[in-house]
C-alpha cells in the first residue's frame, strides 16, 4: 500500500533513529515514490528541524545545536500561528501569565497582542515584551538577566530570581524537543527559566509544533506529569500520545488550516449574502 506524505516522513525519521543516516535513493526504493518526492520529504523534515540535509540523503541533527531564534521564527509559521490561537482559547481575563523567549511562544505573544484580554505578562523576552506593548489591556514585565541576543532574552541567576518573586495562573512555554521523558532544551539557561515558569505557576502550557515530537534535546526541562496542556497542531506518534495520556496532559489540537479557511470563506460568504439582501 503506498505510503501517504506524513506517513513517510514518520518512518523517515523512524529509520535515521536506527540509523546514522539514509540516502534519497534507497528510501525511494522502499516507498515506491520517486527521488524527488523523498527529496521534497527531507525537505520539509529538514525546514522542521527534524532532520539535516547531508549529501544525497539526510541525518539526525546534532542534540546540542539549535538555529537562532530568528531563524526559527521564520519555520513553520502557519502551523505556530494555529497553535497560539488554540492556546489563546485556554486563558481567562486578568490572569497573570508567564512566557519564556522562543519561536512558538513569539507566535502565542502576537496572538496576545490583537485580543482585547486584560492580562498581565511576565517574559524574559525583549521581542515578545515589544510585540505584547502595542496592547493597552496587557500589563508587561520584563525580567533583567543576561541578555541574550540569539534568543533575544534574559537569562541567568538574576533572571532566576526575579521570576520567584510572583505567583502565576499560567505559564506558557516552548521546547526544542517532546519525548516520552518530558520537553527538551538545547539551552541550559533557557530550560532553567521554564523550570522556574512552571514552579510559579498553577498551570503548565506546554506549546510544541509537530517538528518537535520525539525529539530529544541537550537537556530534559521536567518530567510530563509535570504539565498540565499540551498545545499541538499534529496529533503526537502513537508510544508519545500514550506516554502524555499516562502523565494526564490534557492534548490541545489546533483546528486544521483547511477548516478554519472554510469557516473563513463561509463567514466571508454569509457576510456578502446579508449585505445584498
Amino acid at each position: 500500500m503506498r505510503l501517504g506524505k506524513l506517513q513517510r516522513r514518520e518512518r523517515i525519521v523512524a529509520e535515521l533513529r536506527a540509523n546514522p543516516a539514509v540516502r534519497v535513493a534507497a528510501l525511494a526504493r522502499a516507498f515506491g515514490v520517486s527521488t524527488e518526492t523523498v527529496r521534497r520529504d527531507l525537505d520539509a523534515l529538514s525546514d522542521g528541524g527534524l532532520v539535516s540535509r547531508t549529501y544525497g540523503g539526510a541525518a539526525l541533527p546534532a542534540i546540542g545545536v539549535e538555529p537562532s531564534l530568528a531563524e526559527r521564527q521564520r519555520e513553520l509559521t502557519r502551523e505556530r500561528e494555529r497553535i497560539a490561537r488554540r492556546a489563546f482559547e485556554l486563558l481567562a481575563p486578568r490572569e497573570v501569565i508567564m512566557v519564556d523567549c522562543g519561536s512558538t511562544t513569539w507566535h502565542f505573544a502576537r496572538r496576545l497582542a490583537i485580543e482585547p484580554l486584560p492580562l498581565t505578562v511576565v517574559t524574559n523576552s525583549v521581542g515578545i515584551a515589544t510585540t505584547l506593548a502595542a496592547n493597552p489591556a496587557i500589563r508587561v514585565v520584563v525580567c533583567p538577566g543576561d541578555y541574550v541576543s540569539g534568543e533575544g532574552g534574559t537569562f541567568g541567576p538574576e533572571t532566576l530570581a526575579f521570576l520567584r518573586r510572583f505567583r502565576a495562573d499560567k505559564a506558557v512555554i516552548g521546547a526544542g524537543g517532546l519525548t516520552a521523558d518530558g520537553p527538551t532544551e538545547v539551552h541550559s539557561g533557557a530550560a532553567w527559566v521554564k523550570r522556574v515558569m512552571l514552579q510559579r505557576a498553577r498551570r503548565g502550557i506546554l506549546l510544541v509544533d509537530h517538528s518537535k515530537f520525539d525529539q530529544a534535546r541537550y537537556e530534559i526541562i521536567c518530567a510530563l506529569a509535570e504539565l498540565d496542556d499540551l498545545v499541538s497542531d499534529h496529533p503526537p506518534p502513537r508510544a508519545l500520545a500514550e506516554a502524555i495520556a499516562q502523565a494526564d496532559v490534557a492534548l490541545h489540537l489546533a483546528e486544521p488550516e483547511s477548516s478554519s479557511s472554510a469557516r473563513a470563506t463561509s463567514a466571508g460568504s454569509r457576510r456578502r449574502t446579508s449585505r445584498s439582501k
